[in-house]
């Protein structure tokens, strides 16, 4: 299994996915999100990836962070599932996703095994259509 790991994020690789996890606490600003895009490029290896990006622990985003993700963050993803701890999270991140208008398919989960379902689901999808 790959990985990628620092003081804030764990990256990992299992089954075709892409998984990451924010450690508890973290508060992301432009530094933190920028090394976050960089290891997730680095552990993509320039291919695109189905992303389950869990954000259970994270503390705090920077407007300074959303808007730098927003911009350069969109790289090497088929699909995204954000994984999140409450209806209010979940329903926050979807109405930022409609604003937003990602260049891949995007939802917010608070169930793991639904996110994973979802993207194995595109996944599959998308290789049908490759045929």
């Amino acid at each position: 299994m790959k990985e990628l790991e620092n003081d804030f994020i764990k990256f990992w690789i299992e089954n075709d996915i892409l998984y990451s996890r924010f450690k508890k606490g973290t508060e992301l600003n432009l530094d933190t999100i920028k090394e976050t895009i960089e290891m997730r490029e680095k552990i993509s290896g320039g291919q695109k990836q189905y992303w389950l990006y869990d954000i259970t622990n994270l503390k705090t985003v920077t407007k300074e962070a959303r808007n730098y993700a927003s911009k350069y963050g969109e790289d090497f993803i088929h699909a995204n599932a954000v994984l999140v701890n409450s209806y209010i999270s979940k329903f926050i991140f979807t109405a930022y996703s409609k604003l937003s208008k990602p260049n891949f398919p995007f939802l917010c989960y608070t169930k793991k095994e639904q996110a994973i379902d979802w993207l194995l689901e595109i996944k599959a999808k998308n290789e049908r259509s490759e045929e």
